[in-house]
C-alpha cells in the first residue's frame, strides 16, 4: 500500500494507529501458528479476536468480522496483536482463503482456542494455534444415471454408514444392485442389473438415522464395459507390499482352488486373499523370498462379477529384489504420552509410506523399506479408529495430537541400501 517514490520498494509492516479516545490501548497478545497435522503451515494465516461478551455465540464467526485483526504474511509462523484494550477474547485463527473475515468451513482452515483469553495475561507469554480443515457434516445429493446399468450417488463428508437402496419406479420390489467407490470423487457407484427397463427408479439413501428418497428418470444408455482386471504392480513386488488386482466390475465370488501361485522352481507357494467390496480391491499376501520369480496363474472361472462374468485364463509374473537393496528403521519411542498411537513414515513430500499402529509397543522396526529420505510422525489416537481426526469448532473439538520428529536440521532420516538405522523419538519434547 506504501512505496518509495524512486524504486517503489514496499514499507512493510507498517502502522498507523489512532485512538477515539484521549489515549491509545497499548496491550499486547502474542502466538504462533501450526498445522495441525503437516509439518508445513500455511502462509498469509488471519489471527483474530472477537469480543467474549453477551453478543458473541457459535455462529458469530461465520457472520460477523472480528474486533482485532492481524496476518502472519508469506513467512512468520508466529503472531502478534498489539494495541489492545484489556479483556476477555476469543481467539481464532483462519487460513481466509475467502479473504472476508469470516468463517467458511468449505474453504477455510480454521484454529481457536477452547478457553477464552485474558489480556493482559502475565501467565501465559504465547498461544499455540493448530490450523485444521474441518470434515464437512455428511450430506447426499440427488443420484444420476451414468450408464444403463450404473448410477452415481454422490455425497459430502463421511460415507461411512451410507447405505442405497433401489426400487423400479412401478413397483416396490427390491432391485439387486451394489455398491462401490467411485475412484478419486466424492460418489459411490450404484451398479444395476443389465437389461433393467424403467421409466424411472425410485433410489432411497440413508445415512445412520437420516433417510431421503430420490427419483432418477432412466433412460436407455450403453452398459458398462465388462470384467476387466488390472494388476496395481507390474513386473516387480516390494517385501512390504501385497499383490494387488482391480477388477472393472465389482466380485461376487472368488475360487481360490483356480488361483495357484508358483515360484522360479514351479514349486507352490501358499497365499492369502482380502477382497475390499467398496474399493473393488482384491489383495494377495505370502511369504516372499529375495531375489525370487512368482507367477500368479488363474484359471478360467476363478472370479465371477456381479453380472455372472467370469475372467478367463490370467497370469501375473512379479519378481523381488535381493534384501540388501533396502534399508532397515528401528524407531524406538521415548516418552510416550498414551496409547494407541499411530507411527507414519512419510517422504520429503509428505506421502506416507509406511504405518505402524502401536498399542503399547516402543520398539518398532521398519524392516525392508526402499532407500529414501524419511520423517517420521506419531498421532495419538484418542478415539482408537486407526486414522487421524480432525477438529471441529462447533463441536469444540481439537484436531487429535500429532508429533513430528525433529533432529535440528532438515528433519530428514536417511535411509540407504544395506543400512540399519537406529533412530530414537522423543514425544516429549
Amino acid at each position: 500500500s506504501i512505496t518509495d517514490n524512486n524504486e517503489s520498494n514496499p514499507y512493510s509492516q507498517f502502522k498507523f494507529i489512532f485512538s477515539t479516545g484521549t489515549y491509545i490501548d497499548s496491550l499486547t497478545l502474542r502466538g504462533g501458528i501450526k498445522d495441525a497435522y503437516s509439518r508445513d503451515t500455511d502462509n498469509f494465516v488471519t489471527v483474530m479476536l472477537y469480543e467474549a461478551n453477551e453478543t458473541f455465540n457459535d455462529s458469530t464467526i461465520y457472520k460477523e468480522r472480528p474486533r482485532y485483526v492481524t496476518n502472519t504474511l508469506d513467512s512468520m509462523v508466529n503472531f502478534s496483536l498489539e494495541n489492545l484494550k484489556e479483556g476477555k477474547y476469543h481467539l481464532i485463527a483462519l487460513k481466509d482463503k475467502n479473504n472476508n473475515y469470516r468463517f467458511d468451513p468449505k474453504t477455510d482452515k480454521i484454529a481457536f482456542m477452547n478457553e477464552t483469553v485474558n489480556v493482559p495475561d502475565s501467565l501465559i507469554t504465547g498461544y499455540q494455534l493448530e490450523l485444521f480443515q474441518e470434515k464437512p457434516a455428511f450430506k447426499y445429493f440427488k443420484p444420476t444415471q451414468a450408464s444403463s446399468n450404473r448410477l452415481y450417488a454422490p455425497y459430502e463428508g463421511d460415507p461411512k454408514d451410507m447405505r442405497v437402496k433401489v426400487r423400479n419406479g412401478a413397483g416396490t420390489e427390491e432391485i439387486a444392485s451394489v455398491v462401490t467407490k467411485f475412484p478419486g470423487k466424492d460418489s459411490l457407484n450404484v451398479w444395476l442389473p443389465r437389461g433393467l427397463v424403467a421409466d424411472s427408479l425410485k433410489v432411497q439413501v440413508s445415512h445412520r438415522d437420516s433417510i431421503k428418497d430420490f427419483t432418477v428418470k432412466f433412460k436407455e444408455m450403453k452398459a458398462v464395459d465388462s470384467l476387466k482386471v488390472e494388476a496395481v504392480q507390474k513386473g516387480g513386488l516390494h517385501f512390504r507390499e501385497k499383490f494387488m488386482l482391480k477388477p472393472s466390475t465389482p466380485l461376487v465370488a472368488i475360487d481360490s482352488t483356480k488361483i495357484r501361485l508358483f515360484n522360479k522352481d514351479s514349486v507352490r507357494v501358499p497365499f492369502t486373499y482380502v477382497y475390499n467390496d467398496l474399493r473393488q480391491e482384491l489383495e494377495f499376501d505370502f511369504v516372499k523370498e529375495e531375489n525370487q520369480k512368482y507367477t500368479f496363474r488363474l484359471m478360467p472361472g476363478a472370479m465371477t462379477d456381479f453380472y455372472g462374468k467370469q475372467t478367463d485364463s490370467l497370469k501375473y509374473s512379479l519378481a523381488t529384489r535381493t534384501y540388501s537393496e533396502y534399508g532397515n528403521m528401528r524407531v524406538k519411542l521415548e516418552n510416550v504420552n498414551r496409547f494407541p498411537l499411530i507411527l507414519e513414515l512419510t517422504n520429503a513430500k509428505g506421502e506416507v509410506k509406511e504405518t505402524y499402529y502401536s498399542e503399547g509397543e516402543t520398539q518398532i522396526n521398519f524392516d525392508a523399506i526402499l532407500p529414501d529420505k524419511y520423517r517420521l510422525r506419531v498421532i495419538y489416537d484418542d478415539n482408537k479408529d486407526r486414522e487421524w481426526d480432525t477438529g471441529s469448532y462447533l463441536d469444540k473439538r481439537q484436531p487429535e495430537e500429532v508429533i513430528w520428529f525433529t533432529n535440528g536440521r532438515d528433519d530428514l532420516i536417511d535411509v540407504r541400501q544395506n543400512w540399519d538405522v537406529e533412530q530414537s523419538f522423543n514425544l516429549g519434547g
